[in-house]
């Protein structure tokens, strides 16, 4: 799927592409694959290296085009780990941009809504590409909030379960945060890249650099807080989860032996003793089993093991 959107006129999206127009494509199909590579005569090596999930940030010449990939956030469709980073390319010269990405997100809707809102026009490549940049950050602090919900919700699980389910779903939010962190740190790397290829050119905004700067290091430290903070929180719950299985353990030890006492009479006066000449017998031996298991019910809960 592509859309065509100007960005000198907020983004207006145009009913067919035109020249300084920007390309949307997502989930691109067999169509998309051929107007790339036949009418926007895009290099056809940076569209396979834009389709390597493992793609890290960087950027690369041919001829006129530049190929810039970022690494963005998204929710994992396959629901392995919650959220997870996927490469988006960026292709430009002097007269378009292309950006292409092999999955749907929310944050190129959400970029052009917000452009649109603000009214925003963005006159350069370098400020298009950094104001990307920008929306990622935003994007990757608005899943650290949603991993943030989910690790309390975890937490409260936690405090009275005896699962591993718990304890492995904590361990997929820890991959989901060395994905942000990683991404985070590469896209920053991106931002002194380039700022040496546009160094010389008039479209530097020093102000807008800075303030990507700054949305990506928070982003990357909340990223390393969370990190941490889960990292303890998992070695405590694991001996928690441990702890509240020797409680149980115990209690049934305890049970066992309260249990075993009646159990034990029975078993010496079933072996052919002869309990005739004893009065109500049988109720005397039921009284003495109920005072000794009461007495052991009793030592046990004083000692804390019921």
């Amino acid at each position: 799927m592509r859309k065509y959107l100007y960005p000198k006129e907020a983004f207006a999206e145009k009913p067919e592409w035109m020249p300084h127009c920007w390309v949307n494509v997502e989930t691109p199909d067999e169509d998309d694959m051929r107007f790339m590579l036949d009418t926007l005569h895009l290099p056809e090596e940076f569209i396979h290296d834009i389709a390597d999930t493992d793609e890290r940030p960087r950027t690369e010449h041919e001829g006129e085009w530049l190929l810039t990939i970022l690494r963005i956030p998204i929710r994992n469709p396959q629901g392995s780990v919650p959220f997870v980073t996927i490469p988006i390319g960026i292709i430009n010269n002097a007269d378009m941009v292309v950006t292409v990405c092999y999955y749907r997100t929310e944050l190129i809707p959400d970029f052009i809504e917000h452009a649109r809102h603000k009214h925003r026009v963005v006159l350069n490549m370098l400020d298009f590409i950094l104001r990307m940049i920008n929306s990622s950050a935003v994007w990757f602090q608005k899943y650290l909030k949603e991993i943030n919900n989910d690790v309390n919700a975890a937490e409260k699980e936690l405090e009275k379960s005896i699962r591993n389910e718990d304890l492995l779903q904590l361990m997929k939010l820890q991959k989901s945060l060395v994905f942000f962190n990683t991404s985070l740190r590469g896209n920053e790397v991106m931002i002194g890249r380039l700022r040496k290829i546009f160094q010389e050119s008039t479209h530097l905004d020093i102000d807008l650099v800075e303030d990507v700067v700054i949305e990506l290091k928070q982003a990357y430290n909340t990223v390393n807080i969370y990190s941490d903070i889960l990292v303890g929180m998992m070695d405590a719950y694991a001996s928690v989860v441990s702890n509240n299985v020797n409680v149980i353990m115990k209690r049934m030890t305890s049970l066992s032996i309260t249990l075993m006492i009646p159990t034990l009479i029975a078993s010496f006066y079933g072996m052919n003793v002869d309990i005739r000449p004893f009065p109500y017998a049988f109720a005397v031996i039921i009284l003495i089993s109920a005072v000794l298991s009461a007495i052991a019910f009793l030592w046990f809960r004083k000692i804390r093991w019921f």
